[in-house]
């Protein structure tokens, strides 16, 4: 099929519905996803310690986004914002980590079955957290396969089987929609894999904003034997595509859901917490070898893929289809408008505490354009990566976090990585990728920091971000998606939120909780 059919195609189904088109016609869509992944860990951006072939192919034959930015740096909302198509501070509980879904939202892949595809997802799909409907938001659960993984860290679930399986039992033939949720490379990782694979420690480049040391560089090289793993992964699902005959018409999406799990990165509003990688790819129909500098984020997914599909966006898809960037032959910035990207982040994980409150989050908003990254912290005067005596959890247990809360209050790491923030937050992308020199109350910046401010807030305002709006705190009362959990943790100070939010709102916002009966597949 070639770019002008495919045009046709879309252009038939807006005007007259999914039935014009035969279901042959349609695309197969192949979502390959990782976890806690930095774009800065692959070749086709320039690493050159990680080896990931079969990634730095399909950007070499596709297309290789430069400025994709997933909304939120957290497992469940990031995924929440790609399966939904919102922005994350329109995903009300959702925008949280470990939420309670809730049961309006729309998903792409249901809307595509209820079009005809067949949908699944093996390994990690949306969550942690709880949903409602008979399967998880990515698809039909396809988990049955193991095998044994190189290194301890890397979870059982053999992808490429799951996947087999999906495509084995699609008898009909129908165009499918598959989620390859690969768990790698969230931590553990298995300590000093790196030796075992003869990794060589002064190759590999250590971000600013991190200690420059053998601890820090062996954490970083067993981290890098992960994302070797995701790759190899990706390329075996590319050869069972060969394999089957179905590589031609399947369009494969490549990216992964934050930047890697370390210090100052994981879970915050800096570059390469939130920038990810991604790549687009579909022979023939997507003219290849193209890097494109526009700025895209995840809640503009679900509606490229609908239209790729031949569908209309479902109504509640905020986000902007890249469809045309796609189809484009351009290289470069095809798209003037998409010159900057909002991101935020409201409650992650447990563990940070207020007078009598518990569970609260570390809400900020952030612009970034080409030159500057801008963030306001809503609350600085809390911890921003949880308080300290419940050992700032909101970074996961590992070498390089054990090492740099090992050097003390006082150490320069220890502060960018643990520390308090300043209210405002300023950095000049091209000087300061690592976001480690705050220039936002340096007069010099005033006027540039001003006005980002502006327009943040102006964008926001239109999209009923309630932080903006004053209404924010609402994200901090949203219930737990495991109550269970925030019982044992918190001890004495443990409250049921679902009973504190029923009384502070009453009917004026619902959360529904799941039925007691209502068996739920925990991420």
């Amino acid at each position: 099929m070639k770019t002008d059919k495919l045009l046709l195609i879309i252009t038939l189904h807006f005007l007259f519905g999914s039935a014009v088109i035969a279901s042959k016609d349609l695309p197969n869509i192949l979502v390959v996803m990782g976890d806690d992944i930095s774009y800065s860990s692959f070749g086709a951006y320039g690493c050159e310690y990680i080896q990931t072939p079969n990634f730095d192919k399909i950007a070499e034959q596709g297309v290789l986004f430069t400025n994709a930015y997933a909304n939120n740096p957290k497992c469940a909302p990031a995924r929440a914002c790609f399966l939904t198509g919102r922005y994350t501070w329109q995903l009300e509980e959702a925008a949280n980590h470990w939420p309670i879904m809730p049961p309006k939202w729309k998903f792409y892949p249901e809307l595509l079955e209820k079009a005809g595809y067949q949908i699944g997802y093996t390994g990690k799909g949306w969550g942690p957290g709880q949903y409602y409907g008979e399967h998880n938001p990515a698809g039909w659960y396809y988990n049955d396969a193991k095998c044994k993984p190189p290194y301890n860290g890397i979870d059982n679930t053999d992808y490429v089987k799951n996947f087999e399986i999906f495509l084995d039992e699609n008898k009909e033939q129908k165009p499918f929609c598959f989620w390859l949720g690969i768990k790698e490379a969230h931590r553990k990782f298995e300590k000093d894999s790196y030796k075992k694979a003869g990794k060589d420690l002064s190759k590999l480049t250590v971000q600013k904003s991190l200690p420059d040391n053998d601890v820090i560089r062996g954490d970083l090289a067993d981290y890098g034997l992960e994302v070797e793993y995701y790759d190899t992964q990706l390329g075996k699902s590319i050869e069972l595509l060969k394999q089957k005959g179905l590589l031609d018409n399947t369009i494969i999406i490549v990216t992964a859901d934050q930047g890697m799990a370390f210090p100052h990165i994981k879970g915050q509003v800096y570059d390469e917490a939130c920038k990810v990688l991604f790549a687009v790819y579909w022979k023939d129909n997507i003219k290849g070898g193209r890097i494109i500098t526009d700025f895209i984020q995840f809640p503009d997914v679900a509606p490229t893929i609908m239209e790729l599909a031949g569908l209309k966006p479902h109504a509640q898809m905020t986000g902007k289809s890249f469809v045309n960037i796609l189809l484009s032959k351009k290289t470069g910035r095809v798209d003037k408008e998409r010159s900057y990207t909002l991101l935020g982040k409201e409650r992650h994980d447990i563990g940070r505490v207020e007078g009598k409150l518990i569970n609260l989050g570390y809400p900020a908003r952030a612009i970034r354009t080409d030159e500057y990254l801008y963030i306001k912290n809503y609350k600085p005067e809390r911890w921003p990566v949880g308080n300290p005596e419940y050992g700032y959890k909101n970074m996961d247990d590992g070498p390089s976090k054990e090492y740099i809360l090992s050097l003390g209050e006082d150490s320069k790491y220890h502060k960018l990585s643990f520390g308090k923030r300043q209210a405002e937050e300023l950095y000049d992308m091209s000087e300061d990728p690592d976001c480690v020199i705050n220039l936002a109350y340096k007069p010099e910046y005033e006027a540039i920091k001003k006005q980002l401010e502006e327009v943040m807030t102006e964008k926001l305002s239109a999209q009923g971000d309630p932080r903006v709006l004053g209404k924010g705190d609402i994200f901090d009362d949203y219930p737990h998606g495991k109550g269970d959990m925030l019982r044992e943790f918190y001890g004495e100070k443990y409250y049921d939120m679902h009973k504190k939010f029923a009384d502070k709102y009453g009917n004026e916002v619902i959360t529904i909780p799941l039925p007691e009966n209502y068996k739920v597949k925990q991420q």
